[in-house]
């Protein structure tokens, strides 16, 4: 979602977009869907000190890379990890940036030298205003992103992916990885399978019988 966005603010302007992401050799494979998306330039940044990194060390080297590319006029987030769930890296990236953040934004416009989000809440939406340069996270309401077209696969074959190391980016290794982590994993299991549920039949009081087993779950 966010690619597409960025995607979408180039094409209606004058821009360029870059992607960025961490991880082993098969993360390059989101920085390929990215360009073949319509994308520029891709960085990787790949290091086996990374691994076990906390979302303080993943902002930590994201801010390196980005600053290295220079001084974007917005960036462009998603929401959250698809993985840990960890919501909190938009908020993070900003403060190491020294950037505004604009955060959950389901729709955004750019004029003016200004960035205005719209943000849905439970119970209201709200409208954030922030100057350029900024940084924007964005929710899986703000679009529908683009399947790569055969043009844009072929293309992408020829676009530059930078691939960065923590020393390319001035961070020591003991700074980052599962080390330095404030928090650790220790253990993970898989879901129990779901059991099937109790079968009503009803002989006239089957109305009764799942009202009692709604009162028992505090349903009502």
């Amino acid at each position: 979602y966010a690619v597409e966005e960025a995607l979408k603010l180039a094409e209606a302007g004058e821009g360029e977009v870059t992607v960025v992401t961490i991880g082993p050799d098969k993360a390059a494979d989101a920085i390929k869907k990215a360009l073949q998306m319509g994308a520029d330039k891709g960085v990787h940044i790949s290091d086996e000190a990374i691994r076990g990194s906390d979302a303080f060390a993943t902002s930590r080297i994201l801010a390196e890379a980005i600053k290295k590319l220079g001084t974007p006029d917005l960036v462009l987030t998603g929401m959250a990890s698809t993985d840990g769930t960890v919501g909190v890296l938009p908020a993070m990236l900003a403060e190491r940036l020294g950037l505004p953040q604009v955060t959950m934004a389901a729709d955004i416009t750019v004029a003016d030298g200004k960035i205005s989000a719209r943000r849905d809440g439970d119970a209201a939406s709200e409208t954030i205003e922030a100057a350029l340069p900024a940084l924007v996270s964005v929710t899986d309401q703000i679009n529908e992103p683009r399947y790569p077209s055969f043009k844009g696969i072929m293309a992408a074959k020829k676009k530059e992916v930078t691939t960065l190391t923590l020393g390319e980016l001035g961070v020591e290794a003991d700074e980052v990885g599962l080390a330095s982590a404030g928090s650790k994993v220790l253990s993970s299991s898989p879901k129990p399978p779901k059991t099937a549920g109790e079968k009503v039949e009803d002989d006239g009081e089957g109305g009764s019988k799942i009202a009692q087993y709604l009162v028992s779950q505090k349903i009502i």
